[in-house]
């Protein structure tokens, strides 16, 4: 039984009851009232904050997925807030750390702020910021390394598009999308430097119009392959772009089977292993205040997606050459000054 409680829904979990969910009372005079923690092991307890819907196949499931496998794994005990707006992060990270979490993931780069603020007063519990660019006495970030997957994208794009014109759609713009906007452009630009690259933020993850709105934009201004990050959202585009005829990649989960006809492949980002990993150091005690970057070399957390029918062998043959340069690191991702901005670039070692 799930209580909602003025936006928000808290959920919790006990290793102990496999998953009986309990039921939250409020009082009628407190309009956002301190959850109660269930009851069962006294160990591991961890808890995510998630800015979208549990069920959108894409970054807020797969954080979910993530709780729940740390459950499943190490008997630890979860909790889950869905659709936090920016206004309640803090709240809500108070609140699950005025509980005894141990551990509380905020799921995504809009979160940092909250926790920066939050984190100080809470000494005993971790926060993690999943794809946050932060770290302190008990911060840590947990970034995919976007750029990787998004250049080897840029780079069937390129090979693919007839206009010269590739897009890319993100919810919001920090560090994380910036990443992943720049290994497009660098893998796209590594087969054509005169291909065009346009990015649009929508200013919502999951607002299914705004995602539609913006790839019709796109593709009227003549890009024909599009690079999308958004949530429940991220169907809209695939799908939009199906109708016109025109290709798309997946993000987070492997969405080939929303629109078999445009998507040519995914970036799939297994957050649901990358956050258990964490979670497990957590346990053993060794979680630090620092910034985990996981990439390529762990192929069971980042990885491409099926490929769509449309790609040709040959790309796919360059493609997957590609990444297993990126992974001998023969191709890195160095910083790099390019017009007066702080960037990445591609840095090519002989062996």
């Amino acid at each position: 039984m799930v209580l909602k409680l003025n936006r928000r829904k808290f959920l919790w979990y006990s290793s102990g009851t496999l998953g009986t969910s309990l039921l939250l009372k409020a009082c009628a005079n407190n309009p956002n009232p301190t959850p109660t923690a269930a009851s069962g092991n006294e160990g591991l307890k961890i808890a995510i904050a998630l800015p979208g819907i549990i069920t959108d196949q894409a970054w807020n499931q797969s954080g979910y997925e993530g709780v729940n496998l740390a459950k499943q794994k190490l008997g630890a005990d979860i909790a889950y807030v869905e659709n936090v707006s920016q206004a309640d992060q803090a709240e809500v990270l108070t609140d699950f750390a005025r509980k005894g979490y141990n551990v509380v993931f905020a799921h995504g780069g809009q979160f940092d702020a909250a926790i920066e603020q939050v984190a100080s007063q809470f000494p005993n519990t971790f926060f993690v910021a999943v794809n946050g660019s932060i770290k302190g006495d008990n911060i840590a970030a947990l970034r995919i390394d976007h750029l990787q997957a998004s250049y080897l994208c840029g780079i069937i794009g390129a090979s693919v598009t007839k206009s010269n014109k590739l897009a890319y759609i993100a919810g919001q713009e920090f560090e994380a999308t910036q990443q992943e906007l720049r290994g497009f452009e660098l893998g796209a630009k590594s087969i054509n430097p005169n291909i065009q690259i346009t990015s649009t933020f929508t200013g919502d993850w999951s607002d299914v119009s705004k995602g539609k709105e913006a790839t019709l934009a796109l593709i009227s201004a003549g890009n024909d392959v599009i690079f999308q990050w958004l949530d429940t959202a991220s169907a809209a585009v695939l799908q939009t772009a199906s109708d016109k005829g025109v290709y798309a990649f997946g993000n987070t989960k492997d969405q080939l089977a929303v629109a078999p006809k445009a998507v040519l492949t995914s970036a799939v980002k297994r957050l649901d292993l990358a956050i258990t990993y964490l979670a497990e150091l957590a346990q053993k005690k060794q979680l630090k205040g620092q910034i985990y970057t996981i990439g390529f070399e762990q192929p069971e957390i980042l990885s491409l997606g099926k490929f769509g029918e449309m790609l040709p062998e040959a790309v796919k043959e360059k493609v997957m050459a590609r990444k297993q340069e990126i992974v001998d690191k023969k191709i890195t991702f160095a910083s790099c000054k390019e017009g007066g901005k702080d960037t990445r670039c591609v840095q090519k070692t002989q062996v």
